[in-house]
């Protein structure tokens, strides 16, 4: 009659270990991940080298810019100049610390800076980019999120380069910092302005 109870009780500890068991081998994953010495800001995307979505998006509403309101954004727009698409959010903390790096690629006049709007107020919208500048020619307002879901989007920021034919070139997952632009996302625009291969 005591069997019983003293077999459950050794089969407990077993029990009790297996989430620790799964924990150490998701962080001998996460571990091997770090280590490996891949840039973990290259996502793969199903959509590199082939057409950008089709996708029509209204502006911010009430947005003003230099020339007066910021106009939406397109698939249209992408065409014909090499054209760089940022996804921000105002409520995005890494947005907000890689705005300087796209202040500054605003200035070359060999590519276009659009922007997608995603998940956002329009309030909100225009009091970031009023107390940061905005640098984007163009801007669409994804209030719904259901355009960057055509995009493979998973989170903001994200940021893609388009050819002249409107195919995707490239795409970077997170904030971009100065190491990572000068590194990593330039190359690509000038891949992208010589016509290079996407990636």
């Amino acid at each position: 009659m005591d069997d019983a109870p003293r077999a459950k009780r050794r089969g407990l500890p077993v029990l009790a270990l297996l989430p620790l068991v799964v924990f150490g081998a998701l962080a001998a994953l996460f571990l091997l991940q770090l280590t490996s010495g891949r840039d973990t800001s290259l996502v793969p995307s199903a959509l590199i080298g082939k057409p950008a979505p089709e996708f029509t998006l209204q502006p911010v509403p009430e947005l003003l810019g230099e020339n007066g309101p910021v106009p939406g954004l397109s698939k249209a727009d992408l065409l014909g100049k090499v054209s760089v698409v940022n996804v921000f959010a105002s409520w995005c903390v890494p947005c907000r610390q890689e705005h300087p790096i796209l202040t500054g690629l605003a200035k070359d006049k060999r590519v276009q800076l659009v922007g997608i709007n995603y998940k956002d107020k329009a309030e909100n919208a225009r009091r970031f980019l009023g107390s940061l500048g905005n640098p984007y020619a163009r801007i669409g307002a994804d209030e719904a999120g259901r355009a960057t879901i055509d995009w493979g989007v998973y989170g903001v920021p994200e940021t893609f380069i388009v050819g002249r034919d409107g195919t995707i070139r490239f795409k970077f997952v997170g904030p971009l910092s100065q190491e990572t632009f000068d590194r990593v996302f330039a190359p690509e625009i000038e891949k992208a302005l010589v016509g290079g291969e996407a990636r």
